[in-house]
């Protein structure tokens, strides 16, 4: 299995004189839909496409409630789901409070198979190059 990648030109952020960097990005090849997912997980079960399509329904329900609990969500050898917060921080213990918190994101961290899957992917480089950011 293979993925293909562009080159796109990059500056640093942190210091625009710096000399601008050559980087692979991902290239993408499309999407896959819920549906197209519950398509490929039915024939390599005994499960039909809406039984799957309900399963996947339900996880998309079920996953977020849970972390909303400040509960992580492991999944077994596909991985593991968790909030992280940014924020401000405070002078003392004293002074924290939850308005500091900025942002919250689901973080996902790969289990065992699905790190070896990712071990496996050859990179190609694509046919593209990307224009340099401004």
């Amino acid at each position: 299995m293979s993925v293909k990648f562009n080159i796109v030109e990059r500056g640093n952020p942190s210091n625009r004189a710096a000399p601008k960097k050559f980087y692979p990005s991902i290239q993408s090849t499309g999407r896959v839909t819920t549906r197209q997912l519950a398509e490929q997980a039915a024939k390599e079960s005994t499960m039909s496409p809406a039984d799957i399509m309900g399963a996947i329904e339900i996880f998309l329900s079920v996953i977020p409630a849970e972390l909303a609990k400040g509960n992580i969500v492991e999944l077994g050898d596909f991985g593991t789901f968790w909030l992280k917060t940014t924020s401000e921080g405070a002078a003392t213990a004293d002074e924290v409070r939850a308005s500091q918190i900025t942002s919250i994101l689901p973080r996902f961290n790969p289990g065992r198979h699905f790190k070896q899957m990712l071990d496996r992917i050859e990179y190609v480089k694509g046919g593209l190059t990307s224009q340099p950011d401004e």
